[in-house]
């Protein structure tokens, strides 16, 4: 029996580094209408809808012809947002996509919800290898390590693992990985998540999957080699721009 995936973008207006985030045009689209259509072609999930708690983002993407959910409610994180639309719109299991991470191909999420599917976990995500010394120093690019089963140990802004004899703090292929900003969830995680209090790790961090480790929760963890798009800060907009089109010239397109 096939299981259903329902991909869920939690989008805020009110971002503290950069306002009005999701609205930022990219060649001619919003941000959000860009995470949108990269999940809408995955194959292997059946429906993907933003959760938002701004109208000037409902309109965004009813205008593109988005499926979109209002949230009243101040909710903690994303994983809450999440398992608020998972109380109205049932599912076998549901992602938590980022609204400033795109994907530069769909098959990305396949390579978190595919093993998913096939494993006995009842949360994963991603991660992928750190090729620059400045994304292993970023506290903004978050790095996880773990254990010889692909569980994950800890997640972090910090430089993890450290290897203590190389005075360079140089990246180590193999060894030093990037976490990708999504999730996937069965809906009893996303229940027993959101019941939890904010750990002490999560609050020092500022990383919500520091929640479930704190509390015995296993997170497993998939590799993928495809790449995205994160969009932080202002800053990094030139570059997200470059990056989206080199890969509109790669299939073809003429970018505006």
């Amino acid at each position: 029996m096939t299981r259903s995936v329902t991909v869920v973008i939690p989008a805020r207006h009110g971002s503290s580094r950069f306002p009005g985030k999701p609205l930022v045009e990219l060649l001619g689209k919003p941000m959000i209408q860009h995470v949108y259509e990269q999940a809408k072609a995955c194959r292997v999930v059946k429906d993907v809808l933003v959760a938002t708690d701004d109208e000037r983002i409902h309109r965004a993407v009813e205008r593109f012809g988005g499926q979109v959910v209002m949230m009243t409610e101040a909710y903690r994180t994303g994983t809450d947002r999440v398992a608020a639309v998972a109380a109205t719109h049932p599912s076998d299991c549901y992602v938590d996509l980022q609204g400033d991470e795109i994907m530069l191909h769909p098959d990305l999420l396949t390579d978190l919800v595919e093993p998913f599917l096939a494993s006995n976990a009842t949360m994963g995500t991603l991660k992928r290898r750190i090729d620059s010394d400045q994304d292993l120093q970023n506290p903004g690019v978050v790095k996880v390590t773990t254990d010889r089963e692909g569980y994950a140990l800890y997640f972090s802004r910090a430089p993890i693992p450290l290897v203590r004899d190389d005075p360079k703090r140089a990246a180590v292929p193999g060894l030093h990985f990037i976490h990708l900003g999504l999730y996937v969830y069965t809906r009893e995680t996303l229940r027993r998540m959101t019941a939890l209090p904010t750990g002490t790790l999560e609050e020092a961090e500022k990383l919500e999957q520091l929640r479930a480790l704190e509390n015995g929760m296993r997170i497993r963890v998939w590799e993928t080699a495809h790449r995205s798009v994160r969009i932080d800060s202002p800053e990094d907009v030139p570059g997200a721009l470059e990056q989206l089109r080199c890969r509109a010239t790669g299939l073809g397109i003429t970018p505006p």
